[in-house]
């Protein structure tokens, strides 16, 4: 049974940074692809970012491009999601979510991935 375990969520003002972490359990793969997705209520899950487990290429929402940063550990099955500059429109519960391997062209899609973490709110203030 695989887990996806989120952490590192909390409350911080605008311009601030947080970083969340992910780690992957009870699978036979060591090159996950690791994906972050975000959710407010009423609306939509919303692609952040992306990891190839194979060769750590690294996708990202236009919206967080320049200000966000995953990285990985293969062989810690660990991923995380490093923010800084963070905005008031950032704030919503993220997932952190896994496949042994997405095809590019559906990475954005959260339906593409099995696992999903339990999420971790983050909160950004004026």
């Amino acid at each position: 049974q695989v887990q996806v375990v989120e952490s590192g969520g909390g409350l911080v003002e605008a311009g601030g940074s947080l970083r969340l972490s992910c780690t992957v359990s009870g699978g036979t793969s060591n090159r996950y692809t690791l994906a972050w997705f975000r959710q407010i209520p009423g609306k939509e899950r919303e692609f952040v970012a992306a990891r190839r487990g194979n060769g750590g290429h690294s996708y990202y929402a236009d919206n967080v491009q320049g200000r966000f940063t995953i990285s990985g550990d293969n062989a810690k099955n660990t991923g995380h999601l490093q923010m800084d500059n963070l905005k008031p429109e950032d704030t919503a519960t993220y997932y952190c979510a896994a496949k042994s391997y997405v095809i590019l062209s559906a990475i954005r899609s959260s339906s593409a991935f099995d696992y999903w973490g339990q999420g971790t709110q983050v909160t950004v203030s004026i």
